[in-house]
């Protein structure tokens, strides 16, 4: 008789009937009780109103009756909270049993347990099964404290378990280290910041120890932890790799990608020139081969593996192009990923073997895989030179079948083929303009349409092709409207007499009668590049192109190395980081390869060690897919606290003119002293280029509009009497004359401001790295003045920085110059120079910069203050006409007023000190003893800031007021006024 009668429904399923029977005295009838329930439970029916009944069957010597009872209590308890608490005594009990299988029971089912509760009354009975003479029940009890930690986290830490957890991992019993390690790595991946496996040679002996022994699951567990460990040297790395090296022949495929994973990480510490290196390169080929013997869906999950160990290290399977060869039985899935390894692994050596393979793909049935087998031979052109010439004849064959798809593929990669080596295989041409009428796919008809205004000299009918696409031009993609717009521009460049008329009709469909932002933009500039200077359209247009690189679909070289870390896992499927798709705080440690030890030779990879883990010279830029450039994005940097007292905007002085006394009176007061002479012999340094965000601009009327009036005014300042309003334009370049400014400014002088270097990233946060720096700007450049000092124990390579978008758009102008390794203990002094044409985000401070610094070790954070007198410009001196114009054009909204404290200073020793730091002053009167000072300042985005400083003799506070049409950078100017003053 099955089990399957318990699922009937006959009247004795009815709840008080299965009460009746619960409470027999009869243990047969009882245990076909609790099996009815299970089978209701099981089915969807509550059977929650038999809690106190079912739990009074908990009492029982029969190990079948108190499963079935466990089972239901598991189910329920979350439900009946207050009946549960009912079944503690039984788990009490339970756990002193003499049978070590009850015991590990009542242990587990107190895991699933999940209500608080009952937990607190727990912990007696799990701390004597954590130390129960029997294996079977310590190693139950290990997983169970996982369990526990996750329902309440306090109550596991104030118990002293994940003390006792640690202890079993020098448990005799392998499995009970196995269950050890598994829960702690549970237990440390939702608290990423504690150190609870803590690591050390001594313990990585008992793991070793216990791997032999355990379960295939357990050593997964073994092999992953051991994984998150760091050898020390080299030879450590070599031991643990010998002694991981067995686990490739099992029989489990989940065993042999976790030991691959150990054998992946810990290749990196070993030199290339040892024996022991080369030996098990070839021990790793077999295991991945055999992989691939299995079904279909195991296949996929160890070809995504393997598209990641070839891109981190080819030479392992370079000799096994043959495995991955499709069959004709493969599911498409499978296909496809063999079909991109196989790429991958493309070298001189096989390449007419791998392109026999492709061609025969090309004629397959499977339209899907027809297309990337064409897409391949392209591939394939692009990353072997040498074949390029039979990858295209193979092109062309495919081409003469004229099956659509196979067409339409074999254009879009021979475009790429164009890129690659131009001027080669333009003979083909002929042959692909014969296909032109059967394109119908936007990424095939665009790039036809590039190839034919490309080489729109070699084709004679190039107008007529082209204009046959412009018919239907509202109807086409984005994608293909944009390609003939840039082709049609390109033919007029080249034939210009000829084509007049095609190009006019493709401007105006663009530009009028598309509402496509890009496209429309695109028109624009065209338009008015053509129509204001054809010489630098053809530069613009006709710019010779880069070629294209060999592996453009290549991983990341950071992301890869994270996803090495994860192999086996579905991060390593997914091809993305566990954080891209993990919810909550699990999974979101980034992880890393270490760095390799005895040589500094970058690993051999497809796209020539772009993929390696270390390089003689640091890199240029540290890589931003989604992995650094987001994360500095997200980071939660809070800035250092800002000085200086807060603006008071609009504030009026009394009730005469913001410049005392009247400007009027000032421009026209011939009796008042000349203004202080300024240096004009400073040295000429050519001014960084800006992208700004919002550029003022300043045109003419608006600088000259106030300036009708008194034939005198400016005599004060040496100016003719009747200067007309249209000269005021030539000194002051606002809007894009700012934006595109290369001519040469005028140099600073020396003694410029400096703040002294502030510690920016303490050793602590940056694992040993601590770097301390300051802001300069000498002869017109922005320098990035840091210290870094290496306060760990291990030698520190590959620096490279990156900055956040913010609000002047600073960015550095060339890589982290740190030719030499950082050991131990050693500071080294670098100096960044800085520009401005970097991305704009306006930060908050203004000027608050967001810095990621990426080294062997890791990538650190930190957020830092640059005084804004770094972006004061050396052209920022006012012509005197313009600064009367300009203060009065600004509204008194615009207008803050600030205090500087405690300056012992005399007007002009301040005017001196403001000089040095590109303030200008512009001209100086004195009323009542008080002097004033009237200057001006340019920042490098071309906004200008007016300002009146009154220092009144023998008082050591200062007045500053501020007009500026930008007025969120008064306070950072305010900051710079004091810095300056009190340096």
């Amino acid at each position: 008789m099955t089990d399957s009668k318990y699922f009937t429904t006959t009247k004795k399923g009815e709840i008080f009937e299965l009460k009746a029977e619960l409470n027999s005295d009869k243990k047969e009838k009882k245990k076909e009780a609790v099996k009815k329930v299970i089978a209701s439970m099981t089915v969807g029916k509550d059977v929650s109103a038999l809690f106190p009944d079912v739990v009074n069957c908990m009492q029982t010597d029969n190990l079948e009756l108190k499963k079935l009872v466990y089972l239901y209590l598991m189910n329920y308890a979350k439900s009946q909270p207050d009946m549960a608490i009912m079944a503690v005594n039984t788990f009490v009990k339970d756990c002193e049993d003499p049978n070590p299988l009850i015991r590990a029971l009542a242990v587990r089912t107190m895991g699933c347990i999940r209500v608080d509760k009952i937990t607190e009354y727990l912990c007696e009975p799990l701390r004597k099964c954590l130390k129960d003479e029997d294996p079977y029940v310590r190693k139950t009890a290990a997983v169970c404290v996982a369990k526990l930690h996750d329902i309440n986290a306090q109550l596991v830490e104030d118990q002293g378990f994940l003390d006792t957890l640690k202890d079993l991992i020098s448990d005799s019993n392998p499995m009970v280290v196995a269950n050890a390690v598994a829960a702690l790595s549970e237990i440390a991946e939702s608290h990423p910041n504690s150190n609870l496996l803590d690591l050390n040679p001594q313990t990585i002996n008992k793991l070793l120890t216990a791997l032999n022994e355990c379960t295939e699951w357990g050593q997964i567990f073994i092999l992953d932890c051991l994984a998150n460990y760091t050898p020390r040297d080299d030879r450590e790395s070599q031991s643990i790799c010998e002694r991981v090296t067995p686990r490739l022949s099992h029989a489990n495929s989940a065993v042999v990608l976790s030991a691959v994973k150990v054998l992946m990480k810990f290749m990196e510490m070993l030199p290339k020139d040892l024996d022991y290196y080369g030996t098990l390169l070839k021990k790793l080929a077999p295991p991945l081969v055999t992989l691939l013997s299995a079904e279909p869906e195991l296949q996929y999950v160890a070809l995504r593996n393997i598209n990641l160990i070839v891109q981190r290290r080819p030479e392992i399977l370079k000799h096994e192009m043959k495995v991955f060869f499709v069959k004709y039985n493969d599911p498409i899935y499978v296909k496809l990923e063999k079909l991109d390894i196989m790429i991958r692994l493309a070298s001189q050596a096989n390449i007419a073997q791998v392109l026999a393979e492709l061609k025969e793909y090309a004629t397959e049935v499977d339209v899907d895989f027809v297309r990337k087998a064409v897409r391949a031979i392209g591939r394939c052109a692009i990353k072997v030179e040498q074949s390029a010439e039979r990858c295209v004849s193979t092109l062309l064959d495919l081409i003469q079948t004229k099956v659509n798809y196979v067409v339409q593929e074999a254009i879009v990669v021979i475009k790429d083929i164009f890129r690659k080596y131009p001027n080669k295989y333009e003979s083909v041409i002929a042959t692909l303009c014969e296909n032109l009428d059967s394109l119908d796919e936007p990424e095939a008809r665009a790039a036809m349409i590039w190839i034919v205004g490309e080489y729109a000299e070699r084709i004679d009918n190039a107008d007529e092709l082209l204009e046959s696409f412009l018919e239907g031009f509202h109807d086409e993609s984005t994608q293909v409207q944009l390609q003939l717009l840039t082709a049609i521009v390109k033919l007029f460049l080249k034939k210009p007499t000829e084509t007049q008329e095609l190009v006019q009709q493709v401007l105006s469909l663009a530009t009028q009668d598309s509402d496509n932002p890009d496209l429309r933009d695109r028109g624009y500039i065209y338009w008015r590049l053509l129509s204001t200077d054809p010489v630098a359209a053809k530069e613009v247009v006709l710019a010779e192109k880069p070629l294209i690189s060999e592996e453009t679909d290549l991983i990341e070289p950071t992301l890869l190395e994270e996803l090495i870390c994860h192999i086996g896992t579905l991060a390593s499927v997914y091809h993305k980081p566990p954080s891209a798709f993990v919810e909550g705080s699990r999974g979101v440690q980034h992880k890393r390869l270490p760095g390799s030890a005895g040589s500094g030779e970058s690993v051999e990879s497809p796209d020539t060690g772009s993929a390696a883990g270390v390089s003689d010279a640091p890199p240029a830029v540290i890589p931003s897919q989604g992995d650094l450039l987001g994360d500095l994005l997200n980071l939660d940097l809070t800035p250092p606290a800002t000085t200086g007292p807060p603006a008071t905007s609009g504030m009026q002085l009394g009730a005469m003119d913001l410049l005392g006394g009247g400007l009027d009176s000032l421009m026209g007061d011939e009796s008042e002293p000349p203004p202080i002479p300024l240096r004009t012999d400073t040295p000429q340094s050519p001014q960084i280029p800006h992208q700004s965000p919002s550029p003022p601009d300043y045109s003419p009327t608006e600088l000259g509009g106030d300036l009708g009036g008194s034939s005198a005014m400016g005599a004060g300042f040496g100016a003719p009497p009747a200067a007309p309003a249209a000269s005021f334009s030539a000194p002051v370049s606002g809007g894009l004359d700012d934006l595109f400014d290369l001519g040469a400014g005028v140099g600073m002088p020396m003694g410029a401001y400096s703040p002294p270097k502030t510690v920016w990233l303490p050793a602590m946060k940056g694992k040993g790295l601590e770097i301390s720096g300051t802001f300069a700007r000498r002869a017109g450049v922005i320098q990035m003045e840091m210290t870094l000092t290496n306060k760990a124990m291990s030698v520190m390579t590959d620096f490279a920085i990156q900055f956040n978008r913010n609000s002047f758009g600073l960015a550095p102008a060339g890589p982290l110059q740190v030719l030499t390794p950082l050991s131990p203990n050693q500071s080294i002094e670098v100096t960044l120079p800085l520009n401005t044409v970097g991305p704009v985000m306006k930060m908050d401070p203004l000027n608050n910069l967001q810095v990621a610094v990426k080294n062997n070790i890791d990538v650190f954070y930190f957020s830092c203050q640059y005084p804004i007198s770094m972006l004061f410009v050396e052209d920022g001196k006012m012509e005197r006409q313009v600064f009367l114009a300009t203060w009065k054009d600004i509204s008194n909204d615009n207008e803050a007023q600030f205090q500087i404290k405690d300056c012992h200073l005399s007007s002009d020793a301040a005017s001196n000190k403001l000089q040095g730091s590109n303030i200008f002053t512009i001209a100086k009167r004195t009323v009542d003893g008080q002097d004033m000072l009237y200057q001006s300042t340019k920042l490098s985005n071309g906004i200008w800031v007016l300002a009146e400083l009154r220092v009144q003799t023998g008082n050591p506070t200062f007045t500053v007021c501020l007009k500026c049409r930008a007025p969120e950078v008064s306070q950072c100017v305010f900051q710079s006024y004091e810095a300056v003053l009190k340096n």
